[in-house]
């Protein structure tokens, strides 16, 4: 019997579990002679280098959310190069003995960086001098690789005063060292690139908002993959298209079947380089990367709930908040022995939470879904345990009812957060256990097991899967970038023992989920 897409997306989530006594499915070893290149590029199209940023804005720590207090950038060649050196750039070279590689901007689940970015553009100086055009953002070199040119002023009518960002998928990156968890791992780092996306934006004076109402079939239109010829397993899945525009405007949506009618007749040049020569198939990844297709819709923002910010901060604060994008790192290890203030402790919480007029969160692309389940092993003047952070007050009572009947319970004092204590105790070696026995999630200030509402939202719409994700690789970003202004560095962590983690807290079905971990410390510094 054919699976719908509601189980395709279930069996999927379930099947990739990883167990105590059995990890989900993947090679076994590492190919190396065939390990995916990290960077894509077009050959045969026109490359436009883009300019370095000479000097850093001075923008204080807390603009990297506000949207009052940045300049509004002009939409040049020179403003979209920072805005993309500060969202999906390299930000670093390692080097261990003759191997050297490549750190970026945005995070990435084992630096494989599956995530690709394309610009559809209007006339430019320098860029797009004529009509605009459509661009893939080529990493490596920092340019513009031109996929087609608009060849009269219709661009006009699409893009009211900015640009869009399309984010798309080389699923066989990630697969090829993590096998069918792959899928989870790709749209957590589209998650990430959202949250840089958004908040580099910000620091330009502008706004990068969700366009949720095209389908994914319509953003690979526009973008040119139905006449692209892709290699084997090497093909990119359309996954968002966001509207970058002026902070204070508002601009109106476009007539989507207009639109995408306009660009059917586009010629696109160019020819994806090989990524490997040899490839592992995983079908199940395939399977739920169809099931998850979007549709069009009507639902554009109109689901996006704000929470209200609590604290004013920082005092103390020396790093402007482009040294902060560029200093995040993902730390190997920690120094089991660093204590991080109450203070500083609810300052990273609370910009976890959607706050109106703030980045990353009013991107909008859903409700909020995500918690996080916190276990405290070095907090000032608060007891170690766990703990749990309710980023969406309204399921306070659903989380109580489907969580362990033992559970304190208690609001954390003095603080208006929705933070309670579920139980005391010493959960370092717990931690790390249930993270694949990673000593990381033991020896941090905190670790963090992301909780979603998750089997309703499926049920609901089976694409809100890869939102899910996307959300919890959101807060994932802000907390390395809350790490880094803490003088702390975070670690994504995407081996964790799932079942494990929902017994502990008492879940017995799958209306809530975990679907990514995090840990919080005092990095011991590497040599490479």
């Amino acid at each position: 019997m054919n699976k719908s897409a509601t189980e395709k997306v279930l069996h999927y989530h379930e099947a990739t579990k990883h167990h105590l006594n059995r990890y989900a499915r993947s090679s076994g070893f590492l190919d190396w002679a065939n390990e995916p290149l990290p960077f894509r590029h077009y050959e045969g199209a026109n490359t436009t280098r883009l300019p370095f940023i000479e000097k850093d804005m001075q923008a204080p720590y807390l603009n990297l959310y506000e949207r009052t207090n940045n300049d509004q950038q002009t939409f040049t060649i020179e403003g979209i190069a920072s805005f993309l050196e500060l969202s999906l750039a390299i930000s670093a070279w390692k080097k261990h003995g003759s191997t050297q590689w490549a750190l970026r901007i945005n995070p990435s689940s084992g630096n494989l960086h599956p995530t690709e970015a394309y610009l559809i553009l209007p006339a430019i100086e320098g860029l797009a001098d004529e009509f605009g055009g459509v661009f893939h953002y080529n990493v490596y070199l920092h340019a513009l690789e031109t996929r087609a040119s608009f060849k009269e002023r219709f661009c006009d009518n699409i893009i009211e005063d900015g640009f869009y960002v399309a984010l798309t998928s080389v699923y066989w990156r990630e697969s090829w060292k993590y096998g069918e968890r792959a899928f989870r791992y790709c749209n957590l780092d589209i998650g990430h690139a959202l949250a840089a996306i958004s908040i580099s934006a910000n620091l330009h004076g502008w706004k990068a908002q969700a366009v949720n109402t095209i389908s994914d079939k319509d953003i690979e239109i526009l973008l040119g993959f139905d006449k692209t010829r892709w290699l084997p397993f090497e093909h990119e899945r359309a996954d968002i298209l966001l509207h970058v525009s002026a902070a204070n405007s508002y601009p109106k949506e476009p007539n989507w079947n207009t639109v995408v009618d306009t660009f059917k007749p586009l010629f696109f040049t160019g020819t994806p380089n090989m990524l490997s020569k040899n490839h592992m198939e995983w079908k199940i990844i395939e399977d739920t990367s169809e099931a998850t297709v979007k549709p069009r819709t009507s639902d554009n923002n109109t689901y996006c709930h704000f929470a209200q910010w609590h604290f004013a901060e920082n005092v103390g604060q020396t790093l402007t908040a482009p040294e902060i994008i560029r200093k995040r790192r993902s730390a190997q290890s920690y120094d089991d022995k660093t204590m991080l203030s109450k203070e500083n402790f609810f300052y990273i919480l609370e910009k976890t939470l959607p706050a109106h007029t703030r980045a990353p969160f009013d991107v909008c692309v859903g409700e909020t879904n995500i918690h996080l389940l916190l276990f405290l092993h070095r907090i000032e003047d608060i007891d170690t345990g766990i703990y749990i952070f309710i980023r969406e007050e309204s399921e306070l009572t659903s989380l109580k009812k489907h969580f362990r009947s033992d559970f304190l319970w208690e609001p954390v004092e003095p603080t208006n957060l929705p933070l309670y204590v579920l139980e005391k105790g010493d959960f370092r070696q717990k931690a790390s256990y249930m993270s694949c026995h990673q000593d990381i999630a033991g020896k941090g200030v905190f670790s963090i097991s992301m909780l979603s509402k998750f089997k309703k939202v499926i049920e609901k719409s089976p694409y809100n899967y890869k939102r899910l994700l996307w959300e919890a690789g959101m807060v994932g970003q802000v907390l390395y970038l809350e790490a880094e202004a803490k003088q702390l560095s975070g670690t994504g962590i995407g081996c964790f023992f799932d079942d494990l983690i929902h017994t502990l807290i008492g879940l017995q079905d799958n209306y809530y989920q975990i679907l990514y971990n995090f840990t919080v410390g005092c990095a011991i510094k590497e040599k490479r």
